[in-house]
This record gives structure tokens, C-alpha cells and sequence, in this order.
């Protein structure tokens, strides 16, 4: 396998104080390795939300499904983000999706937003998945008056776009609503909502198995091959043949499983710390009484909620290597950050801190549908940082797409369209860099 970062990044280290682990341990999640020749209606690629809600949806219409993962299911970044099951996936404006795939298309965007959240939800309510749900919808919140001032604008927006009404919160009241901190003002989108992710996951592997679907650990997909009309996936100590292929592997991908990926995508680091439960008198002193989900409306934004159980989780992306040593340090830029936006906490102790790969796309957008020159294969990611509820729609697209019948919300034209692949094809994490260091500029 050929990946865009170091060994690190793909080891069980960024993953070994990961908080949402203590509750749904790895030995919860253990698979059995697959052994000798396997075959399979489906062979997935992947035991994330993405994998997982394929093989669930595949297995539940009665689909012979063997389901692959180089460590353990919600190994990557399903089993470790912050826990925002919310609006996103996209990072396109409305404009640029109109004027690229036409008319209509950035409103498809937005209805395949909503739809996501949709079905997170219903699976949680058909499954009785015990996820430690919160939060009633998503705040914004404005680092600054500059970005306090645009707040009304983005109400405007958000209620034209998803038809919600949105609550528009005043700096001089943000307090009495329980959001005290460094912020001068907030504005709540009423959709989506707070979760456990591993709490999630291990009841979507549930289902499946008990679905029927067969699913391996410690089984990396090391090549994929033609096998008559179908294909085989080889892996440590055996391999699977099927009909049809699903690759659901987003961050974690790999430049030549299949060759078509190859600079298609680029894995971005989000790096999270968890404090110690925080008392009631703690969070009154600092005014911070709320369960919201919630991010600052940075470029290089701060995503936070507070859990059922009081603790602080605070997240931030901008890691560029992946190494031991790096990971401390932008644990460390991640603490103080947070001591930054709630003063009042700056001696509360961080007991977990973790990170994980999201997934960037060239064009902005998912993608979801058949991998080009490659009959009965079907691919999806690039969820940009909003893969609990977009990833978990994009599995259920994908078992649509491989029985050959209609998915019950219509795929947008924009997530059909293959992604480029990134200029400077290797060394394309350089762009990253360069946003990086734009966004430390200019968000002021």
C-alpha cells in the first residue's frame, strides 16, 4: 500500500488515548482475520461508518457481504473525531456547485445535507442504539466583532437554504445561554446533533453481523485484482472474491487500492483533547453551561461539546506531520488553545488527547459512485471533516449503487462527479501548508 504520510499516521499511536476508547474499547471491536478463500456477493473495503452502513444495507436486502479492515472497525476516523453528526461534507460554494454541474446543484447539496442527518437518525431509532445523544442542533460561534457583524448574514442563508429558523444570540447575552467564553456573539442551526462515536459504530457492527454481513479485522486490502467478472481483494493470510467492490476507506486510503485513487485524495490530521469531568461550580465560573456542539467560525476553526458526563471535548485541524514527537506538541497548541477561548478552565486537566485523518477532495465535494474502468466498483469519500453523518449516507448510496436500484435520497450531481486529482500529485500536502499558513493571517 502506498500512502500520502509517514508510518505514524497509520499505527495505533494517534489512536492509544482516544477518550471515546474507554467506553468501546479496540478488544470490543476485534474481528476475526480473514482465513483462506472467501467469496462474497460485495467485498468492502473499509470498516467505517461509510463500510459499515454499506454492508448493513447490503446485507439487510439479502446480500452476501464480507466486510474488510486493516485493524478493527472505526479503527481511523470513525472511531475517533470529535462526535458532530451534523450539516457538511462539502466545502463548495453554492455558486461554484451551480456553475460547475449546473443549475439546481447546490440545492441537492443541501437536501443530501439534510438527508444525512435524516438517516443517521433513523438508523439510531430503528437500531436502539444507545449513542449518548445531545446538543439540539449546531453554534456557530464569532471569534471576533468583525465575524460577530456577519452573523445575521449567515442566519439569512441558513434559513433559506435548509428551511430551518435559526437562533441568533447577541455577545451580551451569550452567558444566560450557557455559551460563556471568548466569543462575542453565536448564532444556533437547529439541525443535527451530538453523539458518541464509538457508541455509534460498534451498534452499526452489531447490526450488520446480526444482519448477516461477515466482518474481518487485522485484513488490509494489500491489492485488488480482476477475477473473471468480479474482483479479488488479497489480503494477509487470505482473500476475498466477489461480484462487486465497495472502497470505503476516506482518510486512510491508499494511492493504489484501487490505482484510480492515486492523488485523488488528501488526508488531513484533526487532533482532539478531552479533559476531566468539570464541576458544576467550574462551568458556572466560566459560563459554559451548555451540551451545544459547537465551532468558532474560523478557517482554522475550534470544534467543541461538552459530554454527558462534563467533559470538555475540543478539536482543531492544522497538523501537517505525523510523528510521535508532533503529535505532543499539537496537543500541547490544542490545550492552550482551549485555555485561550475558556479562560476560566485553564487549570482543568486533559485527560485524553488523540487525532485522526479527514479527507479532502480537489473538487471541494464527496464523492460517491462507480470508480471509472472498473465494472462492479463503487467508491466514496472526501467528507471534509463531516463524516458522521455524510460518510454514514454515503454507505447506504453505495449498497444502492452496487444492487443496481434507486437510493431512496437521489445522489447530487456534484458528489457523481469523480474528483480530479490534485495538482502536485505527491507532494500535494503542500497545499495544505500553504491554507495553513493563510488561515493564521487572516483570522483575526
Amino acid at each position: 500500500m502506498k500512502r500520502p504520510f509517514g508510518s505514524f499516521a497509520y499505527s495505533d499511536g494517534p489512536a492509544a488515548n482516544c477518550y471515546w476508547g474507554d467506553a468501546v474499547p479496540e478488544q470490543d471491536l476485534a474481528m476475526p482475520q480473514v482465513q483462506g478463500d472467501l467469496t462474497a456477493d460485495v467485498v468492502v473495503i473499509g470498516g467505517g461508518y461509510t463500510g459499515l452502513n454499506a454492508a448493513l444495507a447490503l446485507a439487510e436486502a439479502g446480500e452476501n457481504v464480507v466486510v474488510l479492515d486493516a485493524r478493527y472497525p472505526g479503527w481511523g476516523a470513525s472511531g475517533r473525531n470529535g462526535g458532530f453528526c451534523c450539516l457538511g461534507g462539502t466545502r463548495a460554494e453554492d455558486h461554484q456547485l451551480d456553475k460547475r454541474h449546473g443549475g439546481g446543484a447546490a440545492a441537492e447539496v443541501r437536501r443530501a445535507e439534510l438527508a444525512s442527518i435524516r438517516h443517521v437518525e433513523g438508523l439510531i431509532d430503528r437500531l436502539d442504539l444507545d449513542v449518548d445523544r445531545h446538543s439540539e442542533g449546531e453554534t456557530i460561534l464569532a471569534h471576533s466583532p468583525a465575524k460577530a457583524a456577519q452573523l445575521d448574514d449567515d442566519r439569512r442563508w441558513f434559513e433559506a437554504a435548509y428551511g430551518v429558523e435559526c437562533d441568533l444570540i447577541p455577545g451580551d447575552q451569550m452567558v444566560q445561554h450557557g455559551l460563556g467564553g471568548s466569543f462575542h456573539g453565536a448564532l444556533t442551526v437547529p439541525l443535527g446533533f451530538a453523539l458518541h462515536p464509538r457508541k455509534y459504530l460498534a451498534g452499526l457492527v452489531d447490526a450488520a453481523r446480526a444482519a448477516g454481513a461477515r466482518i474481518h479485522g487485522n485484513s488490509p486490502a494489500l491489492s485488488v485484482t480482476r477475477a473473471g467478472t468480479g474482483w479479488r481483494v488479497h489480503s494477509l493470510t487470505g482473500h476475498v472474491t466477489a461480484r462487486r467492490l465497495i472502497v470505503a476507506t476516506n482518510g486512510y486510503s491508499s494511492e493504489d487500492i484501487p490505482d484510480w485513487m492515486r492523488h485523488r485524495f488528501l488526508p488531513a490530521q484533526s487532533s482532539v483533547v478531552a479533559t476531566r469531568r468539570i464541576t458544576d461550580e467550574e462551568r458556572a465560573a466560566q459560563g459554559w453551561t451548555s451540551y451545544q456542539m459547537a465551532y468558532e467560525d474560523r478557517r482554522l476553526l475550534h470544534y467543541f461539546h461538552m459530554t454527558p458526563d462534563n467533559r470538555m471535548v475540543f478539536g482543531q485541524r492544522g497538523g501537517l506531520i505525523s510523528s510521535r514527537v508532533n503529535e505532543r506538541r499539537i496537543a500541547n497548541r490544542v490545550r492552550r488553545d482551549l485555555a485561550r477561548l475558556f479562560p476560566k478552565w485553564a487549570e482543568v486537566e486533559t485527560t485524553h488527547q488523540w487525532s485522526g485523518m479527514v479527507c479532502l477532495t480537489a473538487s471541494l465535494n464527496p464523492y460517491c459512485g462507480r470508480i471509472p474502468d472498473m465494472p462492479g466498483a463503487f467508491a466514496a469519500f472526501g467528507y471534509h471533516g463531516n463524516g458522521v453523518a455524510m460518510g454514514s449516507l454515503c454507505g447506504a448510496w453505495l449498497a444502492a449503487l452496487a444492487r443496481g436500484v434507486e437510493p431512496e435520497h437521489p445522489i447530487p450531481r456534484a458528489f457523481a462527479a469523480p474528483p480530479p486529482p490534485f495538482p502536485l500529485g505527491p507532494l500535494r500536502r503542500g497545499w495544505l501548508a500553504a491554507e495553513y499558513a493563510w488561515a493564521r493571517l487572516t483570522d483575526r
